[in-house]
């Protein structure tokens, strides 16, 4: 899938390079000379980009909207059509001329989804628009190998409900930081893994290809990518769960950082002297906003009471106990007051808010709110707001890997560098 942002601004694009004066850096490092090729995955981007946002659309409206000649549509459609990104659908009954061939997305393909939690996954087969066509809960143990033969057998079972031409690949959310090079597990805390290559292992048994990436970072691109964010330039998305995680969009950019590791400001530590992480250290941001927190807080005051879960947190809360109440709000209050590290470091315009507590908005959403406005150090605070999608979210950003264009490799980028620069 393309990026987030469509057709008109590449026509902005080339305005704005007709009139462009003085010095722009040029990491000549990593640097891909302009050519014809270039201009052809843009154009393609732009096309594919503008059928899946007003689909089912005609290729006379997609060259009216990106400002390519009909001819240049026309081939570009063709081509999506072979490679199964998009279809024909209805023929649009018009008064007079020609009858158009309306054009949507191949909703018959599909990426294997796995979303994983620290005791179970959630494996599903989504659709190209984004849809869960089936889903299924796999537990997990501190066994990776065990866990991985468990996901594969459900991933099985599920790749043979659809054609297996029509599978794209596999995409895997998890609760960890993810190496962008070696596509191996960085850093998972609260997952409890030792290390294992779970990309190769899925692969050799399923035949597919795997993305994998940080949950936050995959809710993220799934709001990118299935969501309206045109013109949103910088937002982070933050979940919270069993933990606390944060997915960075800068300059229209996500953001992964040395070895993937950008955004962990849930193991920043707000207090020195609070509970110990699983990271190690003492009194991260985790420890006083996340769902388990919450817990805490409940048993603090309830000491001879059951735990309770935090479904059930919630519920009690709404029928009117005060200490559970309690609770939430205090860990509202930490999660207001963590936002401030990300306010001051990235100054986003819009904070996306993922989990469980977006359930329960007409609670946490003031008391966040508050918080922020109190701590933002200058000018307006940044638009907070729920995404009401945490299970969704994580499924859709995990197909979303798969379905992303890849962007060619630094060392050809470099071969076409070094095979087009003037001999000295």
């Amino acid at each position: 899938m393309p990026g987030p942002h469509s057709g008109a601004a590449g026509s902005k694009a080339s305005r704005q390079a007709k009139t462009a004066r003085g010095i722009r850096h040029v990491d000549l490092t990593d640097v891909q000379l302009g050519s014809s090729e270039t201009a052809r995955h843009i154009n393609r981007d732009i096309v594919l980009e503008l059928v899946r946002t007003h689909q089912p659309t005609s290729r006379a409206d997609v060259a009216r909207r990106s400002g390519l000649q009909r001819s240049t549509v026309s081939q570009i459609v063709e081509q999506l059509i072979e490679e199964k990104w998009v279809r024909e659908g209805s023929v649009l009954n018009v008064p007079r001329g020609r009858r158009p061939t309306m054009l949507v997305l191949n909703e018959e393909l599909v990426a294997i989804a796995v979303d994983i939690h620290p005791r179970q996954a959630i494996v599903a087969v989504v659709d190209l628009n984004g849809r869960l066509l089936s889903r299924s809960l796999v537990p997990l143990t501190s066994d990776p190998a065990a866990s991985t033969r468990l996901l594969v057998a459900c991933m099985q079972r599920m790749a043979r409900t659809v054609p297996r031409s029509s599978v794209e690949g596999i995409g895997i959310s998890l609760p960890g930081r993810v190496d962008p090079e070696t596509q191996r597990m960085t850093f998972a805390p609260n997952l409890h893994w030792p290390a294992f290559d779970l990309k190769r292992v899925i692969e050799s048994k399923m035949g597919l290809p795997v993305k994998m990436e940080n949950a936050a970072t995959a809710c993220l691109l799934a709001e990118i990518t299935f969501s309206r964010m045109d013109g949103t330039r910088d937002a982070v998305l933050l979940t919270v769960s069993e933990g606390v995680g944060t997915g960075v969009y800068a300059n229209g950019q996500l953001v992964a950082g040395h070895h993937g590791m950008a955004g962990e400001f849930g193991h920043i530590p707000v207090d020195f002297a609070g509970p110990r992480c699983g990271c190690g250290q003492k009194g991260c941001w985790e420890m006083f906003a996340s769902c388990r927190a919450a817990q805490r807080y409940y048993r603090e005051l309830q000491p001879k009471r059951p735990e309770p879960s935090f479904h059930e947190l919630l519920n009690m809360a709404e029928e009117g106990n005060a200490h559970a109440a309690q609770a939430l709000t205090k860990q509202a209050q930490w999660i207001g007051r963590g936002l401030r590290m990300i306010i001051a470091a990235l100054s986003p315009s819009t904070i996306l808010i993922a989990g469980d507590i977006t359930t329960a908005w007409h609670r946490f959403g003031p008391a966040i709110e508050k918080q922020v406005a109190e701590l933002t150090l200058a000018g307006s605070p940044p638009l907070i707001r729920p995404t009401h999608e945490s299970e969704i979210a994580r499924l859709r950003g995990a197909a979303a890997l798969v379905f992303q264009r890849r962007a060619p490799q630094k060392t050809a980028v470099r071969q076409l560098a070094a095979e087009e620069r003037p001999h000295s």
